[in-house]
């Protein structure tokens, strides 16, 4: 039994894995193409009171998102709106408002598969990429995504990492989430790492 799909992607994960910046995903935030989310502490809003997981407006923070790198890696929050609410919440207290750090703001996993589908990023189709016509998965895919996978983004930690992330590939090309075992992975992984002579990345 596999592991169920990420909860989360942190925003420069996301940004990684679709090829683009994080300003351009706090542009698509700000139009309403994604929704950007974060936690905080309790805090006052008025006559309520939140906590938790909130939903941000990244054009409240903008310099945090600045595509050339430059700008500050936290900043005051004075706007959040709760899970699945309309209504945007001023925080009264604390005064200051709540630090949110960029590495803290993230994207619902759900959010990221719904966004993917929309703009097609990976050439799902709607029967499910994770198998193949045969009912078998589709390996030759995967070894595709292997190779773009040490273009783009080099090796993984450690053997175990790459498995978690192919199965995650797998679950998100397949319309009702179904990935490989972990020695299935492993055993069609195994030339493949045989070949690049991985033990773990170089530093």
């Amino acid at each position: 039994m596999g592991l169920p799909q990420r909860v989360f992607y942190t925003i420069h994960e996301a940004a990684a894995r679709w090829g683009c910046t994080v300003s351009d995903i706090a542009g698509w935030a700000g139009t309403g193409s994604l929704r950007i989310v974060t936690g905080i502490p309790p805090v006052e809003c008025a006559d309520k009171r939140a906590s938790g997981l909130v939903q941000i407006q990244p054009m409240d923070i903008l310099p945090i998102f600045r595509r050339c790198g430059t700008g500050p890696q936290s900043a005051h929050l004075h706007r959040i709106r709760l899970p699945d609410d309309d209504e945007w919440l001023y925080i009264s207290a604390p005064e200051a408002g709540v630090i949110v750090s960029i590495g803290d703001v993230m994207i619902l996993g759900e959010d990221v598969q719904i966004f993917e589908d929309a703009h097609n990023l990976f050439g799902r189709i709607a029967e499910g990429a994770g198998l193949s016509e045969e009912g078998d998965y589709d390996w030759p895919a995967m070894n595709v995504e292997i190779t773009r996978r040490v273009f783009e983004e080099g090796l993984p930690a450690s053997q175990n990492e790459w498995i978690r992330e192919l199965q995650d590939w797998f679950a998100a090309r397949s319309e009702g989430g179904a990935f490989p075992d972990e020695r299935s992975i492993r055993r069609r992984l195994k030339p493949i790492l045989d070949a690049l002579k991985f033990k773990k990345p170089k530093r």
